[in-house]
């Protein structure tokens, strides 16, 4: 009876380790809830009340808010640092380094002057080129300056350089008094590579040529600055002024580029109707909107704080079915100034 007993145990045994596989086959499969969190990079750039940038913040400083809801920020990296003075440069320096240098982590800038021939912005438009050398004195060795100007068409005046001895040569002499080159040496980083002089001669808006610099500056890394030293653009009807159908495009490419307008109003005036266009695209892309018919110097000290450095915030993007969304950043513990895009698009 023991024997019998002890075999059927045994069987019984090698018939559920026999079975366990099947038996789990028939057990219903567990689910597990995965929730993706949209993400976006941020590009802020702080201010004192002196127009001097603020580094060593952490992302316990910044409140960022998109479509009005609180988005937590992940991380917040400062980028850049060096002294910001603005002062005459000199007249017979060498160049900052070689042309052919090797690119290190340098700042990209963009130098875009609007020309134009009314009384009231050639004044303007002569002493900002005289200010503009002066801020040459702002660059470190790596970085890189490109200079663009537009009147009926866009012309390329040099690509992404850091030969200061030539950069001198465009805003004391060639704008004013030469015609462009017909072709530019193409270096790494490059802004001609993507825009070449006989596509610019084809843009005869200030709208589509800011559009094609922001695709041209889209694959290089990083956020870049585009200086607009201009009087304005828009149009003005029945009292105000409307954007014409290409700001929007212009407007999206400079975001998706990571590219701040600065925009510095030539106009000798205390008001007039086209600053809109150049406060609104400074005020969308995060950077911000000055006159220099007073105090040029100031324009240009708090320009040099400005794309001195800058945070990347990494943002966790709240779900949400809008195309185009709204940003606002905020500093929580310290007081100072915040630059950065008012808005984004899923597309950018």
């Amino acid at each position: 009876m023991k024997v019998t007993t002890r075999i059927l145990i045994g069987l019984g045994a090698v018939a559920a380790v026999l079975a366990g596989p099947f038996v789990r086959a028939q057990q219903p499969p567990r689910f597990g809830e995965r929730v993706d969190v949209a993400r976006i990079i941020v590009d802020a750039r702080v201010l004192d009340d002196r127009g001097n940038p603020i580094p060593g913040l952490a992302p316990d400083d910044f409140k960022v808010a998109i479509d009005g809801k609180a988005a937590r920020v992940e991380t917040a990296t400062w980028i850049g640092g060096r002294d910001t003075a603005v002062g005459p440069a000199p007249r017979e320096s060498p160049p900052i380094s070689s042309p052919d240098a090797p690119v290190g982590a340098g700042r990209l800038i963009v130098f875009l002057f609007q020309k134009d021939l009314e009384p009231s912005r050639i004044v303007g438009s002569m002493r900002m080129l005289l200010k503009s050398r002066d801020f040459l004195g702002t660059l470190a060795p790596n970085d890189r300056v490109a200079v663009l100007s537009f009147d009926s068409n866009l012309k390329i005046w040099t690509d992404f350089t850091n030969d200061r001895e030539r950069l001198d040569a465009v805003f004391g002499h060639d704008l004013l008094l030469a015609r462009p080159p017909a072709s530019q040496p193409v270096s790494m980083p490059s802004l001609a590579e993507r825009l070449d002089a006989g596509t610019a001669r084809k843009v005869y808006s200030i709208e589509r040529a800011l559009e094609l610099i922001g695709r041209a500056l889209e694959p290089l890394p990083g956020s870049k600055s585009l200086v607009l030293i201009g009087h304005g653009f828009g149009r003005l009807s029945l009292g105000s002024v409307t954007m014409e159908s290409g700001y929007g495009p212009a407007r999206r490419a400079l975001v998706a580029s990571r590219t701040a307008a600065f925009s510095l109003d030539v106009t000798d005036a205390d008001y007039h109707s086209l600053e809109a266009g150049l406060q609104l695209i400074s005020a969308q892309t995060g950077g911000f909107y000055a006159r220099t018919h007073l105090f040029t110097g100031l324009a240009m000290q708090r320009l040099a704080g400005a794309i001195a450095g800058y945070y990347v915030l990494y943002v966790e993007a709240p779900q949400s079915d809008r195309a185009t969304h709204g940003i606002e950043v905020q500093l929580t513990r310290r007081k100072g100034q915040v630059l950065a895009s008012s808005a984004y698009s899923e597309r950018d």
